[in-house]
């Protein structure tokens, strides 16, 4: 049983930045992903980035491009979502996930979900 903790989110101004870590535990494989969805009110859950973790491969939503990096510690079994550049359209809860096999950005293909980090940007 796959189990996700995730933290950082905050309230931050608008060009801000904030760092989301998600930990993961319990995974039986190596052929997964984790990655990272967010979801402001009255919207559907959206994908933002993920990282294929066999082979360190990433990607991103296009709201995401060239303002958040993704990155991963192996030995704390972690991923990183550096959030730059901030914007009010970014206000969402962000939840991090894991499925295995190869990055989707169907929300409906994760199976597994942590609890969600508030994320507040103020203008």
């Amino acid at each position: 049983h796959v189990q996700l903790q995730a933290c950082g989110g905050g309230l931050v101004q608008a060009g801000g930045s904030l760092r989301l870590s998600c930990a993961a535990s319990g995974r039986s494989k190596s052929n997964y992903a984790i990655g990272w969805f967010r979801q402001a009110p009255g919207k559907e859950r959206e994908f933002v980035a993920a990282v294929r973790w066999s082979a360190g491969a990433t990607y991103y939503a296009d709201s995401a491009k060239g303002r958040f990096t993704l990155s991963r510690d192996n030995a704390k079994n972690a991923v990183y979502l550096q959030m730059n550049g901030l914007k009010p359209e970014d206000t969402a809860v962000y939840f991090c996930a894991v499925r295995w096999g190869i990055v989707t950005m169907t929300r409906d293909e994760w199976g597994y979900w942590g609890q969600g980090t508030q994320v507040t940007v103020s203008s």
